[in-house]
């Protein structure tokens, strides 16, 4: 498929000068828009009206008459912009890589010692919300999130702030933010196994 230049679909004849009828046959309406006559020759044109330029388009089969193959190989070139592709790894894939290939000649990695994994985990994004209400980091366990939650549900407690509305409220945040690290902690508490 030969390539298309960055042309309007209109014709380029100025306005208000003679422009061309319409190539469909007893048309007399002027071809403004333009479509290729064959797939071989795309650059050549014919000049519809609006209204047989979209019945040419409707008709129009860039495939028809090309055989399975044809279609095939025309698609692959047209993958690649019509230029010519080769397949990846030909070009010394077969080379293999050798000791001397792979020395450090100026011992730049002599002395590099391994990356060490990272040992603190990071929360589950689920209950990093929970988390900051508590004031608590991740790995948390059991006792330190109970001893949490009491100290908090004192210092909130309606009844401690004179009724305080805020308190309540900040409270209510609290308990299900305990209510949730608690059921997650639940879950991956590990299980006894059973024996046999």
């Amino acid at each position: 498929m030969a390539r298309r230049a960055n042309t309007p679909l209109r014709s380029t004849v100025p306005p208000g000068s003679s422009m061309r009828a319409c190539d469909a046959p007893g048309c007399e309406a002027p071809g403004e828009f333009r479509a290729p006559r064959d797939r071989s020759r795309l650059r050549d044109y014919y000049h519809f009206c609006l209204e047989h330029v979209r019945a040419y388009n409707q008709a129009w089969d860039f495939y028809r008459g090309m055989s399975p193959d044809e279609i095939e190989q025309n698609l692959r070139e047209d993958s690649g912009w019509q230029r010519p592709t080769w397949p990846l790894g030909r070009l010394g894939g077969q080379a293999h890589i050798g000791p001397e290939g792979l020395r450090d000649p100026l011992g730049l990695f002599a002395d590099t010692k391994p990356t060490p994994k990272k040992t603190a985990k990071e929360a589950p994004p689920e209950l990093r919300a929970a988390l900051d209400v508590l004031g608590l980091g991740w790995p948390i366990d059991e006792d330190g999130l109970r001893a949490r939650y009491k100290d908090l549900a004192k210092r909130y407690h309606p009844d401690a702030n004179g009724g305080d509305k805020s308190s309540e409220e900040r409270l209510k945040d609290i308990n299900r933010a305990y209510s949730l690290i608690r059921k997650r902690l639940a879950t991956l508490a590990p299980q006894p196994s059973q024996a046999a």
